[in-house]
């Protein structure tokens, strides 16, 4: 049967490819599918069980059986569409986003700004470029929406992120929390940023004066 695998980051880098058509038995799960990989790409064990996997854009186990016709992503740690939530290679506009949200019910409005910052790492950083697989990363941001306004009633949450090339100063994400009081607000923003940066699939690299590297740390 035959699998379309997709792949971001790191793992792009590494393979020279972004998406790679593959025939494989029938019953083959998503381990030994990246068994089968790591066989002719060594980076696929060298970062072994940090590489999340999601098949037809659900995150998977490792022994999810795959099907004839299945679009595999492999995920490299993460640096961190319509509606609430959207992806962009344009500069972001914060007041846009907290449009999106901003209401007569609401008390407290807490808006979060992440910029490219000229220092990481002790390096002198030139510039960001950020990568994603946008149809899942949008749709986990909605997840992280939905979260927040089941932990917090009342509230709703926007989150908006650049994608490509960055510079120093660039605004790289915005999250607005807009809640009936300010204290429901400031924790739903919180958690909002500290989930996306662990679960969507966005990737940073950080281009220095002393080298270029992708960030799996989270920072």
């Amino acid at each position: 049967m035959d699998v379309v695998v997709k792949l971001f980051g790191s793992l792009r880098e590494e393979v020279g490819a972004r998406e790679i058509a593959l025939e494989v038995a029938e019953s083959t799960c998503v381990e030994a599918l990246r068994a089968q990989l790591a066989r002719k790409h060594p980076v696929f064990d060298a970062l072994g069980p940090r590489i999340a996997v999601s098949v037809n854009l659900e995150v998977a186990r490792p022994e999810t059986v795959l099907h004839d016709g299945d679009e595999v992503a492999f995920l490299p740690p993460v640096s961190g569409g319509a509606g609430l939530c959207t992806l962009s290679e344009c500069p972001l506009d914060e007041a846009a986003v907290a449009a999106r949200v901003r209401g007569p019910d609401t008390g407290g409005i807490v808006t979060f700004i992440g910029a490219v910052r000229d220092h990481a790492r002790g390096r002198s950083i030139e510039y960001l470029e950020y990568e994603a697989y946008p149809e899942m990363a949008e749709r986990e941001m909605q997840k992280i929406s939905a979260e927040c306004a089941r932990l917090w009633p009342g509230t709703r949450v926007a989150i908006a992120h650049r994608t490509g090339h960055l510079e120093v100063g660039d605004v790289a994400v915005v999250v607005v929390a807009a809640a009936p009081h300010r204290a429901e607000a400031f924790e739903a923003c919180r958690h909002a940023i500290d989930t996306l940066k662990r679960s969507v699939p966005i990737w940073k690299k950080e281009v220095a004066t002393d080298g270029q590297y992708w960030v799996d740390d989270h920072a």
